[in-house]
């Protein structure tokens, strides 16, 4: 793949004006819509300049690239600022370090580039659009798998075992989560995929640290209930929204939740980070950013029916939590569609396609690579 940095080479602003701009950054501690008093504040100093100067087309700049300035006509090592925002297509804010404030001079004008975020091309190459690259496999062991498990399972749960790295690993299959009479739930196939791969990593390796996302709370709370059994939980948090109403959560699994005040929460970052094993739908799982939690935390993250939510709303897992040493699974069958895309422009440019179908006509995965995917014939559970 072409470095993406190379592509930015000719994007450079000379003798601009750049402006301080002072923001209140609010981090909400609840899940209302409005702020509140209780709302943490962090007051900012960001440098504001507008990027319609430049003749050739506009990079398209994302929050976390790079933005390198020097005064005009002076031949010293620029200033590096990380891009917070870009407001209406044109309006760049960056935040420097401190050299910087000390230095600047509004009656200045300076030299603008910019750089792509190594971390954009990681998502780009690794997880959105994953090639076949020789993958660093880890060397077989001997694994003490459950006896419920079929062949195509025990196959599976073992090709997972043996990944260090990117691509993500398909498993099609019917959806995770399955119903029986009245309202009992259980897992189906693809589900005991995970449930075991999950309990092997914990098992043998002690520095693990494992995520599991899916689109649904009840999805969750299943799996939570499911490794409870054979995971402390001491170790195993179920992360929710703090909106979510604390008569819908199984009242098996409230010992491994925090429900703090008139919500549910994370933990801090030094708190967070000790547990093995976190459960969360893929957009509460920004709250584990939030709190701290930096990409490549995990050594394993599990998308689970991926098939059933839009590809965003996926993405905000990896996004967030996820780097080229994190390995990846993914769960989700081709025919079960996210059905609630209402925007005809979002259909139109491909929003309705999720990201394991995606995946899974790429190229990469299209031939059935055991290596890459494993696909679990429709049966029912024992």
């Amino acid at each position: 793949m072409l470095l993406l940095d190379q592509k930015w080479d000719g994007f450079e602003m000379k003798n601009v004006s750049l402006e301080l701009h002072k923001a209140a950054i609010y981090r909400r501690k609840g899940g209302y819509k409005n702020l509140i008093e209780s709302d943490e504040k962090d007051d900012k100093v960001f440098v504001a300049f507008k990027i319609d100067s430049i003749p050739e087309r506009r990079p398209f700049l994302l929050s976390r690239d790079f933005a390198y300035v020097r005064p005009s006509g002076r031949n010293i090592e620029p200033f590096q600022g990380i891009i917070y925002r870009v407001v209406k297509s044109n309006l760049v804010l960056v935040e420097f370090g401190e050299d910087f404030y000390l230095e600047y001079d509004r009656a200045c004008k300076y030299d603008v580039k910019f750089s792509f975020n190594r971390w954009h091309q990681t998502l780009l190459r690794n997880f959105l659009f994953p090639e076949r690259v020789p993958q660093i496999r880890l060397a077989p062991t001997q694994l003490s798998i459950s006896h419920k498990l079929d062949r195509e399972q025990v196959s599976a749960v073992r090709q997972i075992l043996s990944l260090k790295c990117p691509p993500p690993y398909l498993v099609e299959g019917p959806v995770s989560v399955t119903k029986m009479d009245g309202n009992t739930k259980r897992l189906s196939r693809s589900g005991v995929v995970v449930q075991e791969a999950v309990l092997q990593v914990y098992r043998t390796s002690p520095s693990c640290r494992i995520l599991i996302c899916a689109p649904l709370n009840s999805t969750c709370d299943v799996f939570t209930r499911s490794l409870k059994m054979q995971i402390p939980e001491s170790e195993m948090f179920r992360a929710n929204a703090a909106f979510r109403e604390l008569d819908g959560v199984p009242f098996d699994i409230l010992p491994s939740c925090l429900y703090k005040g008139e919500c549910f929460s994370c933990p801090p970052r030094v708190e967070i980070s000790k547990y093995k094993v976190i459960l969360s739908t893929f957009m509460s799982s920004f709250q584990l950013h939030g709190v701290g939690i930096v990409a490549g935390h995990f050594s394993h993250i599990f998308l689970v029916d991926a098939s059933s939510a839009t590809e965003p709303e996926t993405l905000v897992t990896l996004a967030n939590l996820a780097n080229e040493n994190t390995v990846v699974v993914v769960t989700g069958a081709l025919r079960d569609h996210s059905g609630w895309v209402r925007s005809p422009i979002a259909r139109y440019n491909g929003l309705s396609c999720s990201y394991f179908e995606r995946l899974r006509q790429s190229e990469l995965y299209n031939g059935l690579d055991p290596k890459f995917m494993t696909q679990l014939q429709e049966r029912e559970t024992t």
